[in-house]
This record gives structure tokens, sequence and C-alpha cells, in this order.
């Protein structure tokens, strides 16, 4: 794992990235997951899940999760600056140019053109982190906790982070209490 590496991925991720921190997530994705190989998708999924809890961008989160986790607490600087750098540079150079042209129907065009691509992108994440879902917690759970998350976001109007929390909290103490009862029974067992 180089600095260059870090440096690569994320600059890629934040100039590619359209649109926002949703649409930059496949990209890390992509980077960490596929192309470094930095982490797992089940690591890359707990990074997500983490980073939609805490207040901030989700774009720089991630890059200073993984950043410190290749290369310490240089490597979440080199990775933070890696993501925003190029951006805010393009951004100085470009806004007098997309000002004068705004009114042009080839930009208006270019932009109107991504929309869809990103939501392809997504779409294909959600698919899979649903596959991995189905195939982790089996059919049934994977199904109830889907309608409940869409229920509680869409229905109810819940913030995401406050459902993410909700649901790491029912895990942690579920896989508590299960290991408790775990340990009491070998304790009992042994005993016997």
């Amino acid at each position: 794992m180089s600095y260059r590496q870090l440096i690569i991925g994320f600059a890629r991720s934040g100039v590619l990235g359209y649109g926002g921190g949703p649409s930059v997530i496949p990209l890390i994705r992509y980077e960490a997951v596929e192309k470094y190989r930095w982490m797992s998708d089940e690591d890359f999924g707990d990074v997500l899940a983490l980073a939609n809890a805490l207040p901030g961008p989700i774009a720089t989160k991630m890059a200073a999760y993984i950043g410190y986790r290749v290369k310490g607490t240089s490597g979440a600087v080199v990775a933070i600056l890696a993501h925003i750098l190029p951006t805010v540079i393009a951004m100085i150079g470009l806004l007098g140019s997309l000002y004068a042209l705004r009114e042009s129907s080839v930009v208006s065009g270019m932009i109107r053109a991504v929309g869809p691509v990103i939501g392809v992108m997504l779409a294909v994440m959600a698919y899979e982190f649903f596959a991995k879902t189905w195939k982790g917690m089996g059919p049934v759970r994977a199904i109830l906790v889907t309608l409940v998350s869409l229920l509680a976001l869409q229905g109810l109007g819940i913030h995401p982070a406050v459902l993410i929390v909700v649901f790491l909290a029912v895990a942690f103490f579920k896989t508590t209490f299960k290991n408790t009862v775990a340990s009491s029974a070998k304790g009992t067992a042994e005993k016997l």
C-alpha cells in the first residue's frame, strides 16, 4: 500500500464523482474494494454505515477512514486532500467558463445526461448490498429489514443516520446477548 495509490484512488473518485456523496460512493468502493483491495466488501459496507451515521460529507469521512486504515494518520490526511483538492482546483478554474455557458443547451444536455448514469451506479450498488444481505441474513430477514427500512425512511421520514444507529444497536445487543447466553451455557455445562 502506497501513498501514490491513495492519491490516485481518491483523486480519481473525487474528480469523477459528479453529483455529491451518493454518486461518489460506488467510485470509492471500486477503488477501495476492487482495484486496490484495501478492504473487503463487508468492511466497506461497515464503513459506509458508519460514515452515514456521522455528521458531514460522506465522501470525506470515507476517505479519512480508508486513508487511516491504509497508512495511519498521514494516510487519512493524504486521502482527504487527494479527494478534495482536484475538485476545488477544477471548480475555481472552470467556474467562470460554466457561468458564461450556463444558457448553453450543450452544457444543460451534458448535465442531464449524467443523471441516469449515476442512477444506474447507485442501483447496482444497492442490488449488490441487498444480495449480500439476502445471503447473510436469509430471505425472510432481508425482506423484513428492507421493508422496515423503507417504511421508516419513506413512510415515517426518519433520518437515515437514526435508522442506522438503531439497527447497529439492535445487532450489538443481539450479538452481546447471544454471546452471554452461550458463555453462561458453556459455564453451566463445564460445572456439570
